[in-house]
């Protein structure tokens, strides 16, 4: 949240100094960014009345000389020889060039041979930049930390079910650029076969985004209770005042009605959807795989649902994968008895994918104590947390990288897992640290920052990744690497 005002800001520059109408041309990744901080009704209050990608822009030749184009993209060199193809035959009166990081010389000098007509007026750099801290020898007041980690780290975190209502949505939905695309299932209302879901344009979503199913579910039920009160005070229309009244207040009347329909449909669906696969059931073995030991139930549990008809393929997969990350070096036995079971019961299993994740993340490969049974204070945590019980037993996984967060704020990382480049953190605790995911992040692992951060004003975390997985692409991912890894092994 604290990262949308600031990229805001530098959309908010761009474009105001700018006057007139115009056009904003991005790339598939600056679409993602402005997408999320900017709606289509805040671009036309800047007066973009027009947003292409540069492939589009590319195909299209229609000459729109009264409009000023403003280009954001990333210094890519693909991205520039499309520029460089633009410039040599302009479409726009002008062209103002922002990247969201520093050109090359050569870049450079290819835009400036291509702009023969001369139409563009400015070129500039959108990037956040701080000072090293070189030759600065006092203890800075506000230090700060970057730390890289590998998904194969935690492996666990994208192969569970979610319950809670932003990770849910994108485990069984999916959400791209704050969109959810509906067109696929059924008994949707038209208008709602595409919805946005923005922590900063719905407020609903903001206040229920981290709450678990059954609240959720409790809190739409009120919020529909409250439009229909609203809908029947809006019939009983006695006077010119009454409708004046009415009139005025309809766009937030109409506002609120969408809003009510889309979270109500997104929920109706995914009800649906947690009945069919039985996820109640999937996901309670889930959690016992990843937060509790136990390996003989863990086998007759894991096998069990194997053995149901009604457990999806994708389900079937997922737990067995679950188990072989959990007792891997246990019961190789049992294993390979799963492995079978899942080869056989299972049409789209991909031969040898379960085996492939344990190398590629399997214990001898990751870093940090994902289980809490490598060093004896976590064998205690875990010890009192199970004595204690948990309240929801759906949501009861923490991600590694809360155990990761308290280890920067109580100093308790160690060396040998998270070597050091520099002396920043030697200094004391960091104010300020980003965490990045090579492989991809988790609505889960934003929910952990969220609520760390709330609860631990001292130190601000930012999280980002590759890409923001779901069980899906997870398994995607994975796949793509086993057969790029064959090809390899083959050449």
């Amino acid at each position: 949240m604290v990262l949308i005002p600031l990229v805001r800001d530098y959309i908010d520059r761009m474009l105001h100094d700018i006057p007139g109408m115009k056009v904003l041309v991005l790339d598939p990744q600056t679409v993602g960014m402005v997408s999320v901080v900017y709606s289509q009704s805040d671009l036309l209050r800047k007066e973009v009345f027009l947003v292409e990608t540069i492939d589009n822009a590319s195909s299209s030749r229609e000459s729109m000389a009264h409009l000023k184009a403003v280009y954001f993209l990333r210094p890519s060199a693909d991205n520039v020889q499309k520029l460089r193809r633009h410039l040599a035959m302009p479409r726009f009166a002008e062209y103002h060039l922002f990247f969201s990081n520093i050109l090359k010389i050569p870049q450079i000098q290819i835009l400036a041979d291509s702009d023969e007509q001369e139409v563009v007026q400015q070129v500039q750099r959108l990037m956040y930049e701080q000072e090293s801290g070189l030759f600065d020898f006092r203890r800075t007041e506000n230090s700060s930390l970057l730390l890289v980690i590998d998904r194969r780290d935690d492996p666990v975190t994208p192969l569970l079910n979610q319950w809670t209502y932003q990770a849910m949505v994108h485990e069984l939905i999916g959400i791209e650029n704050n969109k959810v695309d509906l067109r696929g299932f059924s008994n949707v209302p038209k208008d709602q076969q595409e919805v946005v879901l923005s922590s900063v344009q719905d407020d609903f979503f903001r206040a229920n985004m981290f709450e678990n199913f059954g609240d959720l579910g409790m809190n739409i039920k009120r919020m529909v209770d409250d439009f229909q009160h609203l809908s029947k005070s809006s019939l009983n229309l006695q006077s010119i005042g009454d409708m004046a009244k009415f009139v005025s207040n309809y766009p937030e009347y109409r506002k609120t009605h969408g809003n009510v329909t889309k979270h109500v449909a997104l929920v109706s669906e995914m009800s649906r959807i947690v009945e069919e696969r039985k996820l109640m059931l999937v996901s309670q073995t889930e959690q016992e795989l990843a937060c509790t030991s136990g390996q003989v139930t863990a086998f007759e549990a894991v096998t069990s649902l194997l053995n149901n008809e009604s457990v999806s393929d994708i389900d079937r997969l997922r737990l067995v994968m679950l188990y072989a990350l959990r007792y891997e070096k246990e019961s190789p036995v049992q294993l390979m008895q799963l492995f079978n079971k899942l080869a056989s019961c299972s049409a789209k299993y991909k031969s040898g994918l379960v085996q492939f994740l344990l190398k590629q993340a399997g214990a001898d490969k990751r870093t940090g104590d994902l289980y809490g049974n490598r060093d004896l204070l976590n064998i205690a945590r875990n010890m009192a947390r199970g004595l204690k019980g948990v309240e929801n037993v759906y949501t009861q996984h923490q991600p590694l990288l809360f155990h990761t967060m308290e280890g920067i704020v109580k100093g308790r990382l160690r060396d040998a897992d998270y070597p050091l480049v520099g002396n920043h953190f030697q200094h004391g605790r960091p104010q300020d640290v980003v965490i990045f995911i090579v492989g991809g992040t988790t609505y889960e692992e934003a929910k952990s920052v969220a609520l760390y951060n709330a609860a631990n004003p001292g130190v601000r975390f930012f999280l980002g990744g590759s890409v923001v997985l779901n069980s899906k692409r997870f398994l995607e991912d994975l796949g793509e690497a086993q057969r790029i890894s064959k090809s390899s092994s083959i050449i």
